[in-house]
C-alpha cells in the first residue's frame, strides 16, 4: 500500500450505522480518521483503550469526556485520554472531524466497509 493516499479512495467504515462514517489511514502504531457524521446523529456514550484527539472542520458537535461537555464548531479540539467515557450529538448541519487514534483502531477491521466515494469534505471541484 502507498504511504500517499487520498482520501476519496479510502474505504468508508459504517463505525455506528450510517450516521457515523469513517474513512481510515492506517500507520503502525496510529489511526487517522475522517469522520462524517450525518445531521443530528449521536454517537453513544463509550469508552476504548485508545487515546483519541480529534478535531472539527466542518458542522458543529457537543462532546462529552468524562463530566465535561462543550459545544464545539470548526477548529474546535478534543483529547480523550485512555479507557474515558465520552459520547457526541452532532448539530442540525452534521459535521465532519478528524480522530487520531493510537493505538491503531484495529476493532474496526470487523465493522461494516463500503467501496470509495466522493467525501463531504474536501469538496471536490
Amino acid at each position: 500500500m502507498s504511504n500517499l493516499i487520498d482520501v476519496a479512495s479510502v474505504p468508508v467504515i459504517d463505525v455506528w450505522g450510517d450516521s457515523v462514517r469513517a474513512r481510515r489511514i492506517e500507520g503502525e502504531r496510529v489511526t487517522l480518521a475522517v469522520v462524517e457524521l450525518a445531521p443530528d446523529a449521536t454517537v453513544p456514550g463509550h469508552r476504548h483503550e485508545n487515546e483519541q484527539l480529534g478535531m472539527v472542520i466542518t458542522g458543529s458537535v457537543t462532546f462529552t469526556i468524562g463530566d465535561e461537555t462543550r459545544q464545539l464548531g470548526p477548529g474546535g479540539t478534543w483529547c480523550i485520554p485512555s479507557d474515558t467515557p465520552h459520547g457526541v450529538s452532532v448539530g442540525p448541519a452534521g459535521a465532519v472531524v478528524i480522530d487520531i487514534f493510537a493505538p491503531t483502531r484495529a476493532d474496526w477491521d470487523a465493522l461494516p466497509s463500503n467501496p470509495p466515494r466522493p467525501p463531504i469534505w474536501p469538496a471536490s471541484d
